[in-house]
């Protein structure tokens, strides 16, 4: 509130407590506290805006808003009977839809539609293909040789970032080691970065892989290995005996969602150590990860919270899509055998374009009394 707050304030009342949301977080619009006391009202400012005001009867608040899709400026305000005023501002907040708080693990339900599409999609590709689309309200999908192994590139630094947010126990801010090489590691997808991280959780390269790979059995992926540390000569990158399927990549990726609202199998086997906090830090780092070739043909008000993965003959991007509507899954792994290029970014592009397209085609039909609801798989 700067300027426009008196100086008075400060000696009349302290700045409200924020619980939620916090700085370098993903937010679905929780805003809770406690207010100090003889506060009448609270009023939340986003990015300098007043964006929503509550009448107090106690001292602590907890209500529910619909926040912007980006990265934004939150601010709480609590204002007394006298108009005295005192303010607490959370930066660096990414603002998703209510729509797509976890309510718990969807089912598996295929969309006919929806696979029509992604198969032609995937025959018009010029290599092999994976494809795993799914929407976590209700579970609507479709798949394209899911189960298929492929190299697995950069995609697995996930579940190391996992394992490194496991055991620091608090988020490690961009000023520490830690924090500098997480950050290095998603975002720019940094080789080495991945390497003194799993060197750093345990010992080694093989070390920390091993943890990694404790997680990903732990989550029930099956066809994923770690294997070792990421390879380097001279900035290019070699991979050896890494590998994921689409399945397993988006089990890790929805595991991370419902973490963010402790629910699911990862929040439930590492309670107390992989907090809903930490999920909901790590989906603010994965929406900043470059290329997001799963976002190149979305509106600009859809969040994609991701992790691309290349090598000379594969090219992968798996994310979480937060659109107005809700969230949904969608991962595609490439290879071509003479190397792979503008196809395989033009194939995510458009199977998370054909996502969304038609989970907003369902939602108007659902609107509007008509059925468009997928069957069980």
């Amino acid at each position: 509130m700067g300027g426009v707050q008196p100086r008075l304030a400060l000696a009349v009342l302290a700045p409200p407590v924020l619980v939620a949301p916090a700085p370098n977080e993903a937010s679905f619009g929780r805003i809770a506290g406690r207010a100090p006391r003889g506060t009448k009202t609270i009023v939340v400012v986003i990015d300098g805006r007043p964006a929503a005001r509550r009448s107090l009867g106690g001292r602590s608040f907890d209500f529910k808003l619909e926040l912007p899709r980006r990265q934004l400026r939150l601010g709480v305000t609590a204002v007394d009977a006298q108009g005295h005023r005192a303010s607490t501002t959370v930066p660096r907040v990414l603002g998703l839809p209510r729509t797509a708080e976890p309510r718990g693990p969807p089912r598996y339900l295929v969309d006919a539609n929806l696979r029509t599409a992604l198969r032609d999609l995937a025959r018009g590709f010029d290599g092999a293909c994976a494809i795993y689309v799914q929407d976590l309200r209700d579970g609507a999908a479709a798949t394209w040789n899911a189960h298929t192994p492929f190299p697995a590139a950069s995609t697995l630094k996930v579940g190391i970032a996992i394992e490194i947010l496991r055991v620091v126990r608090e988020k490690p801010g961009p000023r520490t080691r830690v924090g500098r090489l997480l950050r290095s590691m998603l975002i720019p997808s940094d080789d080495r970065s991945a390497n003194e991280l799993l060197t750093w959780v345990g010992g080694s390269t093989s070390g920390g892989a091993a943890r990694v790979n404790a997680i990903f059995r732990a989550l029930g992926l099956r066809n994923t290995d770690m294997y070792g540390g990421y390879i380097v000569h001279g900035g290019a990158p070699e991979f050896v005996g890494k590998r994921t399927t689409a399945s397993d990549f988006a089990r890790l990726l929805r595991s991370i969602h419902l973490a963010a609202a402790g629910r699911g199998l990862l929040a439930a086997r590492y309670r107390g150590s992989f907090v809903p906090a930490d999920a909901r830090f790590l989906l603010y780092l994965l929406a900043r990860a470059r290329p997001s070739w799963l976002g190149r043909f979305l509106p600009s008000d859809v969040v994609v919270a991701h992790k691309p993965g290349w090598i000379t003959k594969a090219r992968h991007d798996g994310g979480l899509v937060y659109w107005r509507g809700g969230a949904f899954l969608a991962v595609v792994l490439t290879w071509n055998g003479r190397g792979v290029g503008v196809s395989s970014e033009l194939l995510a592009a458009r199977v998370a374009r054909a996502a969304l397209a038609r989970f907003s085609a369902r939602e108007g039909r659902a609107a509007s009394g008509r059925s468009g609801r997928p069957r069980r798989g």
